[in-house]
Formats: C-alpha cells, structure tokens, sequence
C-alpha cells in the first residue's frame, strides 16, 4: 500500500533530473504516473526505469510545453490514459541565466516562457479535469530565486520568472479551494542535477559559491526534494494549500 494509491500523476520534464526521480518516487507510493517531455529517448528510459521497478508510467512525448496548444494536448492525452486527474507536478523548466544589462530581451522571454508559461499552461488545461474529479493537488516547483537574490549565477531572469510561480501558487490555491483543489509551491536551493552539472562544469570556484551559502555546505539531492512533493500530492497534506515550502540546505535562513 502506497500514500498515493491509484492516484493519477502528470509529471513534466520526466526525461532526467529532478523529473526522473519524481516519476519513480510517485509510482513507488502506488500512483500511476503520466510523463511527458521534449526528449523522447530520455522519457522513454525513464519510462523503462519506472516499470522495472514494478510501477506503473506512461510517456507523452515529444512535448513543447512553451506551445499552449502542445500543453492543452498532453494534459488531454494524460486524461484519456487512465480517465482522469488528481495531481499535476510542475516540474519542467527552460532558463538562461546572465546579468543585467547584459542579458538580452530574446533570453528574458525564452525564460519567462520557459519557467512562468509552463506552470500556467499546464495548470490552466488541467483545471477542469481537477475539477469534474472532485478536487486535486496542484504542485509547482519554483525556486529560492524567487525569494532571495542570487550573485551565482546572475538570474535576473530567472528570480522574475519563479517569483512570478509562487505568487501564481496563492492565487490557484485561492481559485481553487472552493473546488477542492489545493496548490502548493516547493522552492529548492542548490540541487546537483545533469543540468547543473552541465552548467557548472569544472568550476569548482562557482560551486563553492553556491554551496558556501547554504548552512549545509553542500547541493541537494533530487531524492531530498520529491519525497516532499509526495507527501503534499497525499492526502496526508489535505489541510496544506498555498505554501511555499522551502528545500534548500539552509541557504534563505542567513
């Protein structure tokens, strides 16, 4: 018996990362898991992965979710698979960082579009499906850059766009109490992913940085962030809605 037994789970930007051992860690607890991507291969393994593990997933993918009408299709696609929808974990997401006033208007828009369209596309088409369920669980992932301010990397961009997610956060948590829908925002820190470290590379000098501002010295693990995101897509978290919970080793509290 799983916390999230027969739930229906859409998961995006399941390729790798984050997303991966989100789908994992949701399938673990019993819910049956719709992925989706703009990597087919990636999605696929971890597809493969989920159910050799004796989960139960299904991949909708290639998907541009900065295309409003790509999202509206797999929350559609997600609903036909198992009949409907109880959670929408908002995992994906497409930034690029740089200072002001170097960054560029084209780089300010792909990140918006990439970190604030999202959210809000997927969340907009999945809301009557929450709705004719009864209720449902809405989970955006955003980030302490939408709290604080970040020297490592610059993120002008980045701290507007997640900023933005967490103010959406409330306001679907408000919209949706009277359907029994519950939102909520988790706001990680510094997270070693295959993006970061991609990012990062061998700058050893940046992720010093990064890490000398947490109060535990070092990155998070993805498997540290979703078991959180587990127990408020339960129904174990019924009286949470409109927070933002924080995972971040430290780094907001100094």
């Amino acid at each position: 018996m799983g916390i999230l037994d027969n739930k229906v789970v859409l998961v995006t930007g399941t390729g790798g990362g984050l997303g991966r051992v989100a789908a994992l860690a949701f399938a673990r607890e019993g819910a049956k898991v719709v992925g989706s991507d703009i990597n087919v291969n990636a999605n696929n393994e971890t597809v493969e992965l989920v159910r050799q593990a004796d989960g139960e997933m299904t991949a909708v993918a290639p998907i541009d979710l900065t295309d409003p009408e790509q999202a509206r299709k797999m929350v559609e696609e997600a609903v036909a698979v198992y009949g409907g929808l109880d959670v929408v974990y908002n995992n994906a997401a497409i930034q690029y960082f740089g200072p002001m006033p170097d960054f560029s208007v084209e780089d300010w828009r792909k990140t918006i579009a990439g970190e604030l369209d999202i959210p809000f596309f997927v969340s907009k088409f999945a809301w009557p499906h929450l709705v004719e369920r009864g209720g449902g669980v809405i989970i955006n992932v955003a980030s302490i850059s939408g709290i604080i301010a970040g020297e490592i990397p610059p993120m002008i961009g980045h701290s507007a766009a997640k900023a933005g997610v967490i103010a959406m956060t409330r306001q679907l948590a408000l919209e949706g109490a009277p359907h029994g829908i519950r939102a909520v925002t988790i706001s990680p820190g510094p997270f070693l992913t295959p993006a970061s470290d991609r990012d990062l590379g061998d700058n050893q000098e940046a992720r010093d940085a990064i890490t000398k501002k947490t109060l535990l010295k070092r990155f998070g693990k993805p498997e540290e962030l979703v078991e959180l995101a587990v127990f408020l897509a339960s129904d174990r978290a019924s009286y949470i809605t409109g927070a933002n919970y924080v995972v971040d080793g430290g780094a907001t509290a100094w």
